[in-house]
């Protein structure tokens, strides 16, 4: 295309051009700044107060104030139950037809391994079950940890229905046995 063509196709639609925008009034800026819209807010305080409040209700300190029979006997029973229930579970007139090793654990691993062995038991239909959580020899001040979280967990769950401390032949004071629902 020859020089004079081009000047005269540029004028053309450079006249097209101011006539389209005839009647448009100038901005005052000649420059126009577009921001992003803001990201939707985040309410991080909200979920600060949920993960402390679910921190909280999974807390293990003062889970459980025990109320212990016959001194040192750890014994629990749901509101509701017969107390020959419990009765028969401490003179062991249920078969254990479960049990859980807790030792060499830390609190929220047995937490888990708590869970899921209550998980599988009601599978396999299993009612009567015995936790080993140990006498805490190993513990820091020889004080049994898992002893009292197991027991606080255990009152918490709906289907446990009562718990006794495990006969000496058992484990004794290392050991509980649960019945839950069948």
């Amino acid at each position: 295309m020859a020089p004079h063509a081009r000047r005269t196709l540029d004028d053309a639609s450079r006249a097209l051009f101011e006539d389209a925008i005839a009647g448009a009034i100038p901005l005052a800026s000649d420059r126009v700044h577009h921001e992003p819209p803001p990201p939707p807010a985040i309410p991080r305080q909200h979920q600060r107060d949920e993960r402390a409040a679910l921190g909280e209700s999974l807390s293990d300190v003062d889970l459980l104030d025990l109320q212990l029979e016959g001194g040192d006997e750890a014994v629990w029973l749901k509101l509701g139950m017969a107390p020959k229930v419990l009765k028969d579970l401490r003179r062991g007139r249920w078969v254990v037809q479960a049990h859980l090793d807790l030792h060499g654990m830390h609190r929220d691993e047995a937490r888990h391994q708590v869970a899921l062995f209550l998980a599988e038991c009601l599978t396999h239909r299993q009612r009567c079950v015995r936790i080993v959580h140990g006498k805490g020899y190993g513990s820091p001040g020889r004080i049994p940890v898992l002893k009292r979280l197991v027991l606080g967990w255990l009152t918490q769950r709906q289907e446990v229905l009562a718990y006794c401390q495990a006969r000496t032949v058992e484990g004794g004071a290392g050991a509980v046995i649960v019945l839950l629902a069948g």
